[in-house]
């Protein structure tokens, strides 16, 4: 079912959207199924509000249930569409769990179009030397082992759907190393080699794109954590970045494969 302007209710989505570089159609959307991680909080909730304001319907991982719970209630008050909750510990992902997404997803929706690779851990802002193992383990967990795991059991659906992204939240520092940026680092410069190297495994068939996105500094609680004495108005909202988040996943990329791209400093397809 096709959004309807008048009934979304998206005040900051409205606010962003004069000044996105691409002015996506409010359809563009319409009629998808995307999955997407973190969807209880941050870039994920906003990505996850705004592919349902333009036609998707977004199946919600996350760790908390009240969260998606919160964002569940506000898609189906402002959309059409039919969205679906999966509370799940992405540190603790097991074959069985993941094949029994790929299997509710095919039972609802029949194919999928979509997934975005969001939930990230932080983890310790510590040297290499000081690192604790633990702490590094659980980080790759989630950031690296989690996406891999997630794309191997989802690729089937995918490839049902004839035209399908799947978008891998980078960082800054996972493309040029950091001091004392850890794990959170490493695990970012994994996800890049995940995208080229799926993008390449995927780019003949032509039907699954790969791409990974760099937000860059974001209005977030992470980004809080990371930068505690920083005045959040200084950095913009998630809903800034949103038209490059509808432009990857819509067909209006398709055919883009392999690439990085940066919010701040990405160039209109128009």
């Amino acid at each position: 079912m096709p959004p309807n302007p008048d009934r979304v209710h998206y005040p900051e989505l409205e606010e962003a959207r004069v000044g996105w570089r691409w002015q996506p159609p409010a359809d563009c959307l319409d009629g998808r199924t995307i999955v997407v991680t973190g969807a209880g909080a941050g870039i994920g909730l906003t990505a996850a509000k705004t592919f349902a304001a333009h036609g998707a319907n977004v199946v919600l991982l996350g760790r908390t249930r009240a969260k998606l719970e919160a964002a569940f209630d506000w898609i189906s008050a402002n959309t059409g569409t039919s969205p679906v909750i999966v509370p799940c510990d992405l540190e603790a992902l097991s074959d069985d769990s993941t094949q029994a997404l790929h299997d509710a997803i095919l039972d609802a929706y029949g194919l999928l179009h979509g997934v975005l690779h969001n939930a990230s851990a932080l983890g310790p802002r510590a040297a290499i030397a000081h690192y604790p193992r633990d702490q590094w383990r659980s980080l790759m967990a989630v950031n690296v082992e989690a996406p891999f795991v997630l794309t191997k059991a989802l690729l089937p659906l995918m490839e049902r759907s004839g035209s399908a992204s799947i978008l891998m939240t980078s960082s800054s520092v996972g493309r040029q190393g950091r001091a004392y940026w850890g794990a959170y680092a490493v695990s970012k410069f994994a996800l890049e080699g995940l995208t080229q190297v799926l993008s390449d495994e995927t780019e003949h068939a032509g039907i699954v794109r790969v791409n990974s996105v760099n937000p860059g500094g974001t209005r977030t609680a992470m980004r809080a954590s990371a930068y505690p004495a920083e005045d959040p108005s200084s950095v913009p909202p998630g809903e800034a970045h949103m038209d490059l988040y509808l432009y990857l996943m819509s067909d209006a990329s398709r055919g883009v494969t392999g690439k990085q791209f940066d919010c701040r400093s990405w160039t209109s397809p128009d």
